[in-house]
């Protein structure tokens, strides 16, 4: 049988671009196009990703919050403190979920004279109360809404507090914008000094020690928790709260107004339930300054 009546046969069996390209590769393997016209038969190899190489990284490390109910049992030894079933164990074993959603701060006055003058813009007072709508929306009953001590973070948690009454309001001064670490890859246009991340990169790991953790054992119900803030603290909490390399936190872009969700599990799993999202304010009201 000649290539074209094969060729013939079998698009009148099947068509398609499936049957054209099998036809195809079997006449070269039998050589009825000849050698100028021979398919070049090169392999292609792909490879599955592999395992990270991160500098330290070793799979994860679920005590990463130093919160795993074996490691937190006073006066036992570590063998029989690990042991299955072990009362003290047992009651050291979280059973709530905490729901950690950290909120960028709205558009800001960069041209104010010091922290008390970056007050919030009138898109940014716009902003808030898009956030504001957005988590009442979600009919969760939050526990506390905690917010930086800084003017703009300050400004919009009073706005949004608006639409969760009830609510309790808490500042912290840990909380403040800063320069957490240095970021890989460094950028030329922003080159705080040494000093400073040293100061700003302990104090805001205090802050992610303090609010970023599993549930105590003595919390009965998952938790609903607010935190107001700002870009360079959110993207560091993420990428520590992930174990991900601190460093790359700058590789990160968040809306102001926006909204990252942490959940943490009894466990100590911890998952990115949504990232900087901003899709519920119109496309005209977004900004990132």
């Amino acid at each position: 049988m000649s290539f074209r009546r094969a060729f013939r046969l079998a698009c009148g069996f099947a068509g398609g671009s499936a049957v054209l390209v099998c036809a195809a590769v079997a006449a070269d393997t039998h050589g009825f196009f000849g050698e100028r016209y021979r398919f070049r038969q090169t392999p292609v190899v792909v490879n599955a990703a592999q395992p990270s190489t991160w500098p330290g990284v070793s799979g994860w490390d679920s005590n990463w919050d130093k919160r795993d109910p074996s490691s937190m049992v006073n006066g036992k030894r570590k063998e029989s403190a690990c042991d299955i079933g072990s009362p003290d164990v047992e009651n050291n074993k979280p059973k709530a979920t905490r729901h950690i959603f950290l909120i960028r701060h709205s558009q800001y006055n960069l041209g104010g004279n010091g922290d008390k003058e970056r007050v919030l813009t009138p898109l940014g007072r716009e902003q808030a109360e898009f956030t504001g709508q957005r988590l009442a929306s979600l009919g969760l009953e939050y526990d506390v809404l905690i917010h930086s001590s800084m003017t703009r973070a300050t400004e919009t948690a009073n706005i949004i507090s608006k639409y969760l009454p009830g609510v309790e309001l808490i500042s912290c001064d840990l909380l403040r914008e800063g320069a957490p670490i240095e970021p890989v890859p460094p950028i030329i246009n922003w080159k705080p000094e040494a000093v400073q991340y040293h100061e700003d990169g302990a104090r805001i790991e205090a802050a992610f020690r303090r609010y970023i953790h599993r549930a105590d054992a003595k919390q009965k119900e998952d938790s609903y928790e607010i935190v107001v803030c700002h870009a360079n603290v959110i993207r560091y909490f993420v990428c520590r709260a992930l174990q991900f390399p601190p460093e790359g936190w700058l590789r990160i872009s968040l809306n102001n107004g926006s909204i990252t969700w942490l959940t943490i599990r009894p466990s100590g799993r911890v998952s990115l339930r949504a990232l900087g999202d901003s899709g519920f304010m119109p496309p005209d009201k977004l900004t990132r300054t």
